[in-house]
């Protein structure tokens, strides 16, 4: 059946669903198993969605599901209701991100309601990923990190809050909220730093920290620095902190030459990314007669 067929079918199972709908509504229906047809109506609908799935008529099955979902409330199924409407939104995505928001804050407010946090936190990364990539608005995809680091601190579950919370600091410096983005760091470096398996990343949250407070000052970063090295002494060996070391001499002695040479060194061993780069030439602009690259 080629995706015109799939589309009629799906068509007539709506019909087919909206029909019962109306028939438990009457006064005979209701007397003579209206809840029944609103469970045969919530199937259909979700048949029928899938039907709209295989067609790639995506706005179509997202509404199919909304359909199922809104019902399955009305009949206090409401684990059913969430699904319905998480299968709602994952369909949207493909077409129309707003209302896939929508759909999944619906979701959200069913699994909080029945205490399930962990599962509603999933589903603000899923949001805070659409805001990130498709309708590009950083803060709101902050307020959905944020949200769902808190749903998971709550639960114990450590790392995946601090997943969270690093998109939160990643976001937060490009945005030039320095202040928020350090505190996030040292707050996910001090929690990694005494656990054998992630202790290796605390060096690169708190060289990020640092980085941070270079940008606003510089004695500030020389202070921090000192810190972190007494905190989690393996800081002290690394090559992030032999940089950061070279680049306060080089900002010193207002050397943008210096500046560049001690980053080039560093990046020929570990290639920079793009966080990284944008914070280090934020630096390098504090120069005075800096040209502003890092050539």
């Amino acid at each position: 059946m080629d995706n015109t067929g799939k589309e009629k079918e799906a068509m007539q199972l709506m019909a087919e669903a909206d029909k019962k709908v109306k028939a438990s509504g009457s006064f005979l229906g209701g007397m003579f198993g209206g809840n029944h047809k609103v469970e045969d109506a919530c199937e259909i609908y979700a048949r029928a969605a899938n039907m709209f799935k295989m067609a790639k008529n995506w706005s179509a099955a997202g509404n199919a599901f909304c359909q199922a979902a809104r019902l399955h409330m009305q009949l206090q199924n409401k684990l059913d209701s969430a699904t319905s409407f998480v299968d709602a939104g994952n369909a949207y995505k493909k077409a129309d991100p707003q209302e896939a928001i929508n759909c999944l804050n619906q979701a959200i407010d069913i699994y909080t309601d029945m205490g399930r946090f962990t599962i509603a936190a999933k589903h603000h990364i899923t949001i805070a990923e659409i805001y990130e990539s498709e309708l590009v608005d950083i803060d709101k995809a902050i307020a959905h990190y944020e949200q769902a680091a808190d749903y998971y601190k709550g639960e114990e579950s450590n790392s995946s809050a601090n997943k969270c919370l690093l998109k939160v600091g990643y976001y937060s410096a490009q945005l030039e909220q320095y202040q928020k983005a350090i505190e996030i760091y040292e707050q996910v470096a001090m929690s990694t730093m005494d656990n054998p398996l992630l202790k290796y990343n605390a060096k690169e949250y708190f060289f990020k920290a640092s980085l941070c407070h270079f940008i606003v000052d510089e004695l500030n970063a020389k202070l921090a620095i000192e810190k972190y090295e007494e905190m989690f002494p393996a800081f002290s060996d690394s090559r992030e902190l032999k940089l950061l070391k070279k680049l306060l001499e080089a900002h010193e002695e207002q050397n943008s030459e210096a500046f560049t040479e001690a980053v080039k060194e560093f990046d020929s061993v570990s290639r920079l990314d793009q966080w990284l780069t944008t914070m280090l030439l934020r630096i390098k602009k504090t120069i005075q007669g800096d040209a502003g690259d890092l050539k």
